[in-house]
């Protein structure tokens, strides 16, 4: 059981530029504790309140391994700007375009590797880094978990792994079993058990599922 009524805020470490507000000390302390836990998890706060810069402070407590973050083509430059900003002891690296280079050689080069969904889809190379975490930034992207970026997510081998969207159930209760099938695996039932069991909406069903994701 995971007691997450008593987990502690945490700082931003030393080598962090600038301040965390209550919330985002919560959410670092939240994520350090699944962490240690080898645990994976959803961060679902709302759009407009930080989750990019807690997932680096995140990163910047932790780096012994490199990061893959995997975002929409149009959030690689906030990642790499907002890491020079705040977490300017990260070496990022942007793997993207036709002059990208290998996956192997940026992984070795840097503490992030930021990437996108059309590129995880297409590049299987991607699949055969051991990576010491994978984030998946907007991860409504694979909402849908059988299209190609949905099936190359999970083929994603990590210690840890962290799903980041504001909008974790967006149209039905499909969208959080791709989520979770990438962040925690094996966690809920496989997918056809799954939209049988809650499909109704039986009000005992849902207190049980909410019961197991709270944590996550």
């Amino acid at each position: 059981r995971i007691r997450t009524a008593t987990l502690e805020p945490k700082k931003a470490p030393d080598t962090f530029v600038g301040t965390l507000r209550r919330y985002q000390e919560d959410g670092l302390g939240w994520l350090s504790h699944l962490e240690s836990l080898q645990l994976g998890g959803i961060l679902a706060d709302d759009m407009g309140l930080g989750k990019t810069l807690q997932v680096l402070t995140w990163i910047q407590a932790d780096h012994e391994g490199t990061t893959l973050v995997v975002c929409p083509v149009t959030l690689v430059d906030t990642w790499v700007r907002q890491a020079a900003e705040f977490t300017p002891g990260l070496r990022i690296r942007a793997f993207h375009g036709a002059a990208r280079g290998s996956v192997a050689e940026s992984a070795a080069g840097a503490d992030v590797v930021v990437t996108t969904y059309g590129l995880l889809a297409r590049d299987e190379s991607l699949a055969q880094v051991q990576w010491h975490r994978v984030v998946l930034d907007e991860a409504q992207a694979i909402k849908n978990p059988d299209t190609r970026a949905a099936r190359a997510a999970r083929a994603l081998t990590a210690r840890h792994r962290l799903v980041v969207t504001g909008t974790p159930v967006e149209n039905h209760l499909g969208d959080l079993w791709s989520l979770m099938a990438f962040a925690q695996p094996g966690l809920l039932p496989r997918r056809k058990q799954f939209a049988t069991r809650y499909a109704s909406g039986d009000p005992a069903e849902m207190a049980r599922l909410r019961a197991v994701i709270a944590p996550f």
